[in-house]
């Protein structure tokens, strides 16, 4: 069993299976999520002796890079108990299987159960404490064979998602993904930016007679675009500005943002900064796409 989350084995390996299982109240439902937005195919409360089937069904529709996770737990009722052996037939396949448990202390289980007002599943005619203690009696076992165990007590859920980022996650998955987003602010500012800048004070090549008809992916355009001082100066201090925003982004579990960049009518200087500037952001490590949304409008 590894306790430690960050010794499990790397991510991007064919024929992937994550069983989740552990107390209630402790997280299996973020856990699930955080692998959905992944893009793993989860299957939530299944008798585990399907586990298998779906799986090979999974497999068949897209191939050997199936990354299939599913939720087991005492809800399954009697079928539960067989969970054992499908783990055991499991891991004597050429499959992955990661079986991961999830549990937490006593007082923040009653914590959330309280918060939630909901009874907990096990506890019967008796208090939500009894049904906790009854739970882990009947999950010993598993905690014990499982290859990851996380005590989520100290953890709130966008922690827990980080931490199924980091674990499950591959590399790409685990870095932040920015779109660089060029637009003409006469066909309206774009609803999905986060950050929106306006750049109208370069210089426009639009007036330049040998500079009109190409765009700002030409190196003739960047050039005057980039060679004006205000523009030099505006990138500089943009990157200055937006590198602690990003860095905060990633430690609050943001995985996505659209950083745009308008101009009159999106064809010149706006383009050429967002080159300019999603080029810079990947040479300091993050994801970036760039994306020209009116280029092309005119």
């Amino acid at each position: 069993m590894q306790d430690d989350p960050s010794t499990a084995p790397p991510s991007d390996a064919t024929g992937d299976i994550v069983i989740i299982t552990g107390l209630a109240g402790a997280g299996r439902e973020t856990a699930a999520h955080a692998l959905e937005d992944m893009g793993w195919y989860v299957v939530y409360n299944i008798a585990p002796q399907l586990i298998i089937t779906l799986y090979e069904l999974r497999a068949s529709a897209v191939g050997r890079e199936n990354r299939f996770a599913v939720v087991v737990d005492p809800r399954s009722g009697p079928f539960f108990s067989e969970l054992s052996d499908v783990v055991a037939d499991l891991r004597r396949s050429d499959l992955r299987l990661r079986l991961l448990f999830l549990t937490a202390d006593e007082s923040t289980l009653v914590r959330r159960f309280d918060s939630v007002r909901r009874p907990h599943p096990l506890q019967g005619e008796e208090g939500v404490l009894e049904g906790i203690r009854r739970e882990r009696e009947m999950l010993a076992p598993y905690r014990r064979m499982a290859d990851l165990v996380i005590d989520t007590s100290p953890l709130n859920v966008h922690q827990l998602t980080m931490k199924m980022r980091s674990v499950f996650g591959t590399s790409e998955e685990q870095r932040l993904t920015v779109t660089m987003l060029s637009f003409g602010f006469k066909y309206g500012i774009p609803l999905e930016a986060d950050h929106v800048s306006d750049v109208r004070f370069i210089p426009n090549p639009y007036w330049v007679p040998e500079l009109k008809p190409l765009r700002g992916t030409d190196r003739e355009v960047s050039d005057f675009v980039l060679g004006d001082a205000n523009a030099g100066e505006f990138v500089g201090k943009y990157l200055e500005m937006i590198t602690p925003v990003l860095r905060g982004y990633s430690a609050e579990n943001k995985h996505f943002t659209t950083l745009a960049i308008g101009c009159t009518g999106g064809k010149h200087r706006s383009v050429a900064v967002a080159e300019n500037l999603g080029d810079q952001l990947r040479s300091a490590g993050y994801a970036v796409r760039i994306r020209h949304r009116d280029l092309g409008r005119e």
